[in-house]
């Protein structure tokens, strides 16, 4: 394939797919920074527009592998044109939507895509690549997808608070057309080359290192999002700032995830327990002293800049740990994590929405702490000895 299209091509294609990575990235978390927009045009609190968030990541994460092995057989171009078209479709929905029901549809919508998408995009890129290049080409997706947390959430969020909402999603679903529109003229046809059986997914999972990998995703990406999804009420109610500089804040978060990457990339084979246990350890004292981030601009920005960091290096080991320990099913192994991951976020949504309503906005940041202590405890005392063990992880 690879020998009948030039390598400018070739890198085309490749490049848009890390824009479609950056937009779906973009419309995953971009309630986050529209959150009291939403609710107040529906005329809700908070913390039920929050739980736009766990319905789209507990759809995603039920969803990611039926829809994985349903649409397997599928030719590749095909699949991503048809989930472009449900995309841009549900994007329009949620940009004219009437009531919070209809946006929850949209988003549903939404994530029926984003369940497939991540489970073909990169190993498209890596098909595409020149030989030598897979590597070149993972790379590609890696900057899209942080792209979307220093660019496409900060922008969303900007253009939401100065139009309205509604037109982010609308601007969203354009940018997906014109994405689909080069992916049509640049993607060359592509067959399926590794259909996913049903039968392969229990002896996959019953590997103890893998199911490591999920509980520590789950608690971990829970904590996270507990206090995450309700970062932008946090800051303006608790924090006092305005949404110009939670705007500015997120960006920090974002900027702060592309220097996690490069340290990752670092140190990761030089010492792979440090590489997780460090960021855990730093992201459970930023959830504990979210509070003092609120006594200054300065103290906010190195608290975001920490948070962003840690949480980023967690995600990127945890990836890449769940390739190291299923060379033999990486389709079906990365699919259970995607869904695994969406768990996490959705739970978080909605612990958080139950903080706000019992508690108060103020306790999120020590409620999502609770679960990061115990994925600290948890991979101190057991998970690290599995993680050093060869023998368990080539079971």
């Amino acid at each position: 394939m690879n020998n009948n299209i030039t390598r400018s091509h070739i890198w085309s294609s490749i490049l848009c797919l890390a824009f479609a990575a950056f937009i779906f990235n973009t419309t995953e978390f971009i309630p986050v920074g529209l959150l009291p927009d939403i609710a107040k045009s529906f005329s809700m609190d908070n913390a039920h527009a929050g739980l736009l968030l766990t319905i789209y990541a507990w759809s995603v994460s039920l969803l990611s592998l039926p829809l994985t092995v349903l649409t397997s057989k599928m030719e590749r171009k095909k699949l991503l044109i048809l989930l472009f078209c449900l995309f841009i479709g549900s994007h329009i929905l949620a940009g004219i939507a009437w009531n919070f029901y209809s946006l929850v549809i949209a988003r549903i919508g939404i994530a029926c895509a984003h369940a497939v998408f991540w489970a073909i995009t990169t190993p498209l890129a890596v098909r595409l690549a020149p030989n030598g290049k897979k590597a070149k080409a993972m790379g590609f997706i890696v900057i899209g997808v942080s792209m979307a947390t220093i660019l496409g959430i900060p922008i969303g969020t900007m253009i939401g608070h100065l139009v309205g909402w509604r037109m982010t999603f609308l601007c969203i679903g354009f940018f997906a057309f014109c994405i689909m529109i080069f992916l049509m003229n640049l993607l060359p046809k592509l067959s399926s080359t590794n259909t996913i059986s049903m039968k392969n997914i229990p002896h996959v999972l019953k590997r103890p290192i893998l199911l490591n990998i999920y509980g520590l995703t789950a608690i971990i990406i829970a904590g996270h999002f507990t206090a995450y999804t309700y970062i932008t009420p946090f800051m303006t109610n608790i924090g006092g700032f305005d949404q110009q500089v939670v705007v500015g804040l997120l960006l920090v978060v974002g900027f702060s995830g592309m220097i996690g990457s490069v340290i990752f990339a670092k140190y990761a084979n030089k010492n792979p327990t440090a590489i997780l246990f460090i960021p855990v350890l730093t992201l459970a004292i930023s959830l504990l002293s979210l509070y003092i981030s609120t006594f200054s601009l300065y103290t906010a920005i190195i608290q975001c800049f920490i948070w962003g960091l840690s949480i980023t290096i967690i995600g990127m080991v945890m990836q890449s740990k769940v390739i190291d320990v299923a060379p033999d099913a990486t389709d079906i192994a990365t699919s259970v994590y995607s869904g695994i991951y969406n768990i996490g976020i959705g739970s978080g949504a909605f612990i958080g929405s139950k903080v706000l309503i019992l508690l108060s906005t103020g306790d999120i940041g020590f409620v999502g702490a609770i679960f990061i202590i115990i994925a600290l405890l948890l991979f101190a005392f057991h998970s690290s000895k599995l993680w050093n063990n060869k023998t368990e992880i080539l079971k």
